[in-house]
């Protein structure tokens, strides 16, 4: 059996030799850096993943009488949260532009995490990511969300450790080579898609353009004159030694004309 003492704060203390035994326990905020996690998502893709984890001591009897190594029980635990958390997520949740919200999952730990929730930091943090239609702000937003959720989840496990949990905060998430290269493909053809798409609009737009302006250029003898006035005037401003002359359209007709009659008078 063992008698614990009221922590002890500044000042002098009496300790009875080979009677009393004492732990000295910083009750300060560490700093745990998790090691990179080989983490398999939901769609079966293998991510490295690392996180920070801030967390302090909150009741030094507790976690000196209740677990043996504190720190160590929560690092470890730490990994492993981290690895359960990130696996229950498919991977294109976080780097596509789908909606990340519609999986049922993830709507019962948003809500979870808001009724628990007693900052109001945190709920506003939710608030934002439900009705951002940015993906980007999404992608950030979704990232805190996970690491709130394994905030709560270490917090709640080293409670009876006297551990308290301040923060944790996911760092990178890097995928394998063949994986990149493979999305670099698929947004650089998305690319050349969508370029296409606009080449060919504009196209579209230039040729109903061009059949307008020939309309109105037809039905208006003035207006076939004044571009073909124009047009010379364009190829005597260019420096070139040979240039052809077109003949008007009218001219070339009356010609036409000419010989027409010319042979059935023959």
């Amino acid at each position: 059996m063992i008698e614990t003492r009221p922590n002890c704060s500044t000042g002098i203390f009496f300790i009875l030799p080979c009677i009393d035994c004492y732990a000295r326990v910083d009750l300060r905020t560490r700093t745990y850096d998790v090691p990179p996690q080989e983490v398999l998502t939901k769609d079966s893709v293998t991510v490295s993943v690392d996180a920070v984890v801030y967390y302090r001591v909150s009741n030094a009897t507790i976690s000196v009488a209740n677990v043996e190594n504190a720190h160590h029980s929560t690092r470890l635990l730490a990994q492993t949260t981290l690895r359960n958390t990130l696996g229950t997520r498919p991977l294109h949740e976080i780097l596509s532009d789908r909606d990340v919200i519609s999986s049922t999952m993830q709507v019962r730990i948003i809500l979870y995490m808001y009724l628990i929730s007693s900052t109001m930091q945190v709920r506003i943090i939710l608030y934002m990511y439900l009705i951002s239609s940015t993906m980007q702000v999404r992608i950030i937003l979704y990232m805190y969300l996970i690491s709130s959720t394994m905030q709560v989840i270490l917090d709640g496990a080293t409670d009876a450790w006297g551990i308290k949990v301040e923060r944790v905060e996911i760092k990178d998430c890097r995928l394998p080579v063949q994986l990149q290269r493979a999305m670099a493909a698929e947004a650089e053809a998305a690319r050349e898609a969508r370029a296409k798409v606009i080449a060919a609009e504009g196209e579209q737009k230039a040729s109903r353009a061009l059949r307008e302006a020939s309309e109105v250029i037809g039905d208006s003898p003035a207006a076939l004159q004044l571009r073909y006035l124009q047009t010379l005037n364009t190829i005597s401003a260019e420096k070139n030694s040979t240039i052809v002359f077109p003949l008007p359209i009218d001219l070339l007709t009356y010609f036409i004309k000419a010989k027409e009659a010319s042979d059935k008078n023959k």
